[in-house]
């Protein structure tokens, strides 16, 4: 981990979904000390941030791989629905993107997927 890793990962999670760091803090830290601030600088300072691929085709390729994972990846599929919308991809493409995995991921994963987007988009509205 380095300072500037953190720190673009911090900037880059600001931009869509402030506060995230803060609530994995408190959720997790107390079980593994330092892991939301990992997890900020590894996935979102080390990876989200590279780049060969906007932000948008990135969170798009997330949400296909969390689809693909199956259903008990609901949790973190509906965090990267919100930051795929963040990320300035539209509804359909998401829906897009999830139906896709019924090729190679199955039916089941699909519709799981299809299902967490309806949670999102539905808690968007309200």
């Amino acid at each position: 981990m380095t300072d500037a890793t953190l720190e673009r990962g911090r900037a880059h999670v600001a931009g869509m979904n402030p506060g995230l760091e803060e609530a994995l803090a408190g959720k997790y830290d107390h079980l593994v000390p330092g892991m939301a601030e990992s997890l900020i600088d590894w996935a979102y300072g080390q990876h989200y941030t590279r780049g060969g691929l906007d932000n948008r085709t990135r969170q798009l390729c997330t949400v296909a791989a969390l689809v693909s994972m199956g259903g008990w990846t609901g949790p973190q599929l509906k965090v990267n629905i919100e930051h795929t919308l963040a990320a300035g991809a539209d509804r359909r493409e998401i829906v897009e993107a999830i139906w896709q995995m019924s090729v190679y991921a199955g039916m089941p994963a699909a519709i799981n997927g299809l299902n967490a987007a309806l949670e999102v988009f539905e808690a968007a509205n309200s």
